[in-house]
């Protein structure tokens, strides 16, 4: 029996929608040479993460293992499997590998952090591959809601795997290449040993709609809208954006393009050759010339975001563009789980504008880029693989998806973040766990998600926070009276005097009291002044804040 083996270790992705981060490697037990497929971030939120800008997978294992590390394969341009390249690349420093147009968005995150393009290499798609130690690695086209996606062929010693990305089996996607269940059944003739397996559909119970099917039902209803027109949908949706493009077009709207990430996803399709026909645009400043019944805007921000173009334009104005009494607003768009308050106050602030808002929950206007749970099983059933592994998905798909691959005979196993998998055998199995969670990006620095740093700034957002000041003379006895600065929290209490005054008069007393051992140790006068000011705040206002205490000694 050999030594050597197959792993699979997610440190981003698995258990979570977001973040994606998957490493594979073969060898000996703790020397095995490794491959990375996708390094991806997600997005933060004021209420669990408060001024964090991005949020990234712990990357600590592999940055310690980096000589281990052969190359990163990417396999789409989603920001959940690209947007952390840039950031995370000179610490780990291996090439990249990309098709044309997630290679040229690659590119530029890699310029926008400093970083050398030409890490990022393109790659052809099956049959031609990479070599990447034991490894040589494929992109197999499949279809999603961006072009371009590639699932992986990752073939070595112990076996083929397919790593599928994100995926539909969409065989009219409008932008991109159909799926073709033929090659696929090619690819899978010689035996495939594991399928890694996107699970973030498998709930929905119906067989996936075609990106086919909402253009015509797009078209009715912009074509019959009397005033001017705004859509959002996700920006990296080029087949989207096409469609709501063309049906503008077909009504004889001009089209703006509104959303620094909707132009630049535009101008990457373009340059790569992926959009060859795409409506003729106007500019913001020409729109405004415009007719507004003869003018369809196509804006960034169907998730809510507060400074995109759509919150932007429910705010009032955007690029000198308005919305008025009358006007249609499209969302051509899921709300992603976690998203819903955003988009809600959006619709909300659409509505007192008088803007008749037109949203998904007919189920004409937009369609997922991921395979539902027929897709699933069909995908099963033409790859024939030995074992199935859930990946992409909260712990429910996952588990949910291994069990739709054991009821048709496959082995299986629900693997989060940090279980590193053994896929040598005839079924999966778990040989040990490493220790992952997040990076958040906070301004220019990353820092650890138990550093502290984030649930400090919660703690202040819920509970307010107040400054103690005390000078004390050389024989450790006050000088004068403490003093409070407050923030974040209300100017007078229960006992309706100020606030600072009933903080300031029982921190006083407690001085008055304290002994000369507590006056004479910073660290027991500190901890004394914190617990008196919380419990009075607590009396006065039904809170207990941040207590930061300055003592200043005279010498």
């Amino acid at each position: 029996m050999s030594s050597e083996r197959l792993i699979y270790l997610p440190l981003g992705g698995a258990g979570e929608i977001g973040m994606n981060a998957y490493v594979y490697g073969y060898g000996k037990q703790g020397s095995e040479r490794l491959i990375l497929v996708d390094l991806g971030v997600t997005f933060s939120d004021m209420e669990t993460s408060p001024g964090v800008d991005l949020i990234f997978p712990d990357m600590t294992w592999l940055i310690e293992n980096k000589d281990r590390l052969e190359a990163i394969f990417i396999t789409h341009g989603h920001e959940d499997h690209i947007g952390a390249v840039g950031h995370f690349w000179d610490r780990l420093g291996a090439p990249v590998y990309a098709r044309t147009f997630t290679a040229n968005l690659a590119r530029r995150k890699m310029v926008d952090h400093g970083q050398p393009e030409e890490a990022v290499k393109t790659a052809s798609t099956w049959p031609e591959t990479v070599s990447a130690g034991p490894f040589t690695v494929g992109f197999l086209p499949v279809s999603h809601s961006i072009p371009e996606s590639g699932a992986l062929v990752i073939d070595g010693p112990a076996g083929r795997v397919i790593h599928t990305g994100d995926f539909k089996l969409d065989e009219t996607p409008v932008v991109g290449e159909p799926f073709d269940p033929d090659l696929w059944a090619s690819v899978s003739k010689g035996g495939v040993q594991a399928l890694v397996c996107d699970s973030t559909n498998v709930f929905s119970r119906h067989e996936g709609r075609s990106e086919a099917t909402v253009g015509p039902e797009i078209e009715k209803l912009v074509s019959a809208a009397p005033n001017m027109v705004a859509a959002t949908t996700f920006a990296s949706n080029v087949a989207r954006v096409k469609t709501l493009a063309e049906a503008g077009h077909r009504a004889g709207r001009s089209i703006c393009l509104m959303g620094r990430a909707m132009r630049r996803m535009i101008e990457a399709a373009i340059e790569t050759g992926v959009l060859s026909d795409f409506p003729k645009v106007v500019s913001p400043e020409d729109a405004q010339n415009i007719p507004r019944e003869n003018l369809m805007l196509l804006v960034t921000g169907s998730q809510g975001e507060r400074r995109a173009a759509t919150a932007q334009l429910a705010r009032g104005k955007h690029n000198g563009m308005t919305l008025k009494e009358g006007d249609l607003f499209l969302f051509s768009s899921k709300t992603i789980p976690g998203n819903e308050k955003g988009v809600i106050r959006i619709v909300n602030q659409l509505s007192e504008l008088g803007v008749d808002v037109v949203d998904d929950s007919s189920g004409l206007y937009h369609v997922s880029g991921h395979a539902n749970g027929p897709d699933l099983e069909r995908l099963q059933d033409i790859v024939n693989p030995k074992m199935v592994v859930p990946m992409h998905g909260e712990h429910r798909h996952l588990r949910q998806h291994a069990k739709l691959a054991e009821a048709k005979g496959r082995a299986s196993v629900v693997a989060v973040n940090g279980t590193m998998l053994d896929l040598t055998g005839d079924a999966p199995k778990v040989t040990e766990f490493v220790e992952t969670g997040r990076t958040y990006l906070d301004g220019k620095v990353k820092i650890g998600a138990l550093d502290g740093i984030v649930r400090d700034r919660i703690r202040m957002a819920l509970n307010g926070h107040a400054i103690v000041n005390v000078i004390l003379d050389e024989d450790d006895e006050p000088l004068g009276e403490p003093w409070v600065e407050l923030m974040g929290l209300p100017e007078q209490g229960s006992s309706f005097a100020p606030l600072v005054d009933v903080l300031e008069e029982d921190l006083s007393q407690f001085l008055g009291r304290a002994g000369e051992k507590t006056l004479a140790d910073d660290d027991k006068l500190t901890e004394g002044m914190r617990r008196v000011l919380r419990n009075s705040a607590m009396g006065e206002i039904g809170k207990k804040p941040e207590v930061t205490v300055i003592i200043s000694r005279m010498s």
